[in-house]
Formats: C-alpha cells, structure tokens, sequence
C-alpha cells in the first residue's frame, strides 16, 4: 500500500530533482533514497543469498585469489 506524504524543499533542488528524474518519478526517486536507512534486512537477505550461491562464491574466490597474485607479481 502507498502513502502520500508532504516534504518542502529548495525550488532549485526541485528543478534540479524533475530535469534527473523527469515528471511522474520524483516518488520513485525519494524511496530509492530512502530504501537503503530504513530497509535493512534486504541488503542482510542479499548478502545472505549470495553467500548461499555456490558457484558465484567459487568464482568469487577465484578472481580475489588471482588479484592477489597480480598484487604480489606487481613490481614496486
């Protein structure tokens, strides 16, 4: 379910938000900001479902493993 609520902010920063966004997404805009500081079990799920995924965390592995060894072959 949407809620409706009222901010205020600066004309310019009005204008500068609707020429980024463009009209009908301004909403959009401020959840997207928003989502990050008041969702916090999405981002643990995330991690979690990757740290589940087998082959992703194999791979994984294996590219930092290869950065290391192009860190220590780097000459300084």
């Amino acid at each position: 379910m949407r809620k409706k609520i009222l901010i205020s902010i600066d004309e310019q920063i009005y204008s500068s938000i609707l020429r980024l966004v463009g009209r009908g997404k301004i909403s959009r805009f401020f959840e997207d900001l928003a989502r990050p500081y008041v969702a916090n079990g999405s981002l643990d799920d995330a991690y979690r479902n990757m740290a589940a995924d087998k082959k992703r965390e194999k791979e994984a592995l294996a590219w930092s493993n290869a950065m290391i060894g192009d860190i220590t072959n780097e000459k300084g």
